[in-house]
């Protein structure tokens, strides 16, 4: 999920699908093999633009492609960020539907370490990993494109460059 903006019938379809497949594999396995729907959430990607539902939009213009879990939450209430504001929407629309899923976030998986050995792998197979990649992407997308987003320790922005 892209907590960039709220939920949909796009959002929905996604989960449907995805709850009826996993039913079909626990009839197909008399469920004899465990699973569960994660819900991750993307919430570090960059902010690339602010939607038009967003009050006072010119408040955001400073926190353009930072985090949005590091974007403030131009909403009010009770949560901290744009993200933590869009991943509650999310729960709330999932659980009304009655989908039984597991709520991950990007920013605490990262923050708790539990990506740590699978990036430091990725970087030690950084040149297969391009090799896989980047036929797989346009021209213009292969110019920029890089398996690590590191965020900006001067701006806190996400930084969109190919690494060299």
């Amino acid at each position: 999920y892209g907590p960039s903006g709220l939920p949909h019938i796009g959002t929905f379809g996604e989960v449907a699908r995805t709850s009826m497949v996993r039913h079909a594999f626990r009839v197909l396995t008399q469920d004899k093999v465990a699973t569960k729907l994660l819900c991750f959430s993307d919430d570090m990607d960059g902010m690339r633009k602010i939607p038009d539902s967003v009050p006072d939009r010119a408040a955001l213009e400073p926190h353009l492609h930072k985090p949005l879990s590091s974007v403030p939450n131009p909403f009010g209430g009770d949560y901290a960020s744009f993200a933590d504001h869009n991943n509650a929407m999310l729960c709330r629309f999932l659980d009304t539907f009655g989908f039984d899923y597991e709520f991950a976030s990007a920013t605490q998986y990262y923050k708790a370490g539990r990506f740590d050995a699978m990036l430091k792998r990725a970087a030690e197979r950084y040149e297969q990993i391009m090799a896989v990649m980047l036929p797989t992407l346009g021209p213009e997308r292969q110019a920029t494109y890089s398996p690590f987003l590191p965020i900006s320790p001067k701006s806190g922005r996400v930084l969109y460059v190919p690494m060299k």
